[in-house]
């Protein structure tokens, strides 16, 4: 894995060190100061607007990984957790921000089955603690053209992979979401058919970019950005990152994902970024970053797998065009 740095070789900065997470972490001074009386009703309003999109503020104790930063300037805390794609929450992006905070996710348990030796159930916290958590800068970009660069928090999934190990019939993983309509007005839309279901082949699941995932800029994820476990895999399309994950089986046939399911034409099973193949109904060949949406911002280049250029041998020999 290479080191990215910047063009003039000055390292770049941790997540923990960017200014937006000062920010955040200065907020029990600001209730603080509330407190006191001192501050006026413009700050009031800006804090409030900050607490909006703030789970609980908890932080993780997890190390920043210097093999996985990236030279793009990193999305700001509030445009990455206020632009979020979250059907079971709504289908316009703004949605999910405001909605999900009903969602309760302590207790939460995930299943893991299938074709494992050892098969588990975990809580969240027996979960969080299977391997030490890292902290790792990564691009992910969504199929609908937009793209963000996001500081997470997670381990390899490859560390759950041995804890349960996998026999020689698991050849794919699949990921089944929360489906609880009475937390998610969003199921009663017929986009798709829930519960949301998403998969990998077994290589895929077993790379090191593959991230389990339960934080981000340091803190536990926010509801809407797919509390509490959620999987992000850099070089794929956005929604393939299943959100909110409340099992995961090793299987052997291919799984029913829900895009692929939903419209086959338009969602292949793969959803490797590849500027070259355009969607049915959109250019892939540039991306539009969020935060950078000034009247004459240029979009930016779509790169092959998104950039993640060490994935290129999991699909050597493959049709990129009929296996999309």
């Amino acid at each position: 894995m290479l080191i990215k740095r910047s063009p003039n070789g000055i390292d770049l900065p941790f997540p923990s060190e960017i200014t937006p997470r000062a920010v955040f972490e200065s907020r029990r001074a600001f209730i603080k100061q509330l407190a006191l009386g001192s501050i006026g009703g413009a700050a009031l309003l800006e804090m409030a607007s900050r607490e909006a999109f703030a789970q609980s503020g908890q932080r993780l104790p997890a190390r920043a990984n210097p093999s996985y930063v990236v030279m793009d300037k990193h999305t700001a805390y509030k445009d990455a957790t206020s632009y979020n794609n979250f059907y079971e929450f709504g289908t316009d992006k703004d949605e999910p921000a405001g909605i999900a905070s009903v969602m309760k996710t302590r207790p939460w348990t995930v299943s893991i089955e299938g074709e494992v030796a050892k098969p588990l159930t975990l809580d969240f916290d027996s979960l969080s603690k299977l391997a030490p958590l890292e902290e790792r800068v990564y691009r992910l970009r969504c199929v609908e053209g937009w793209s963000m660069v996001i500081p997470w928090v997670g381990y390899s999934f490859s560390n759950l992979m041995k804890k349960v190990e996998p026999n020689s019939n698991a050849k794919f993983v699949e990921f089944t979401t929360l489906a609880d309509p009475k937390q998610m007005p969003g199921l009663n839309s017929r986009v798709l058919k829930w519960p949301y279901v998403e998969g990998l082949r077994i290589d895929e699941a077993n790379h090191p970019l593959t991230l389990l995932t339960f934080g981000m800029y340091g803190e536990v994820l926010p509801n809407q950005n797919g509390a509490p476990v959620r999987m992000v895999l850099p070089w794929k399309y956005g929604f393939k990152s299943a959100k909110s994950i409340v099992k995961i089986r090793f299987v052997r046939e291919q799984p029913q994902t829900a895009w692929n399911r939903a419209a086959p034409r338009e969602y292949g099973f793969y959803s490797n970024v590849n500027p070259e193949v355009d969607h049915p109904r959109w250019s892939q060949a540039a991306e539009r970053r969020i935060g950078e949406d000034g009247l004459f911002a240029k979009k930016r280049k779509t790169l092959m797998f998104n950039g993640y250029s060490e994935v290129a041998p999991l699909y050597a020999g493959m049709d990129l065009r009929k296996f999309y």
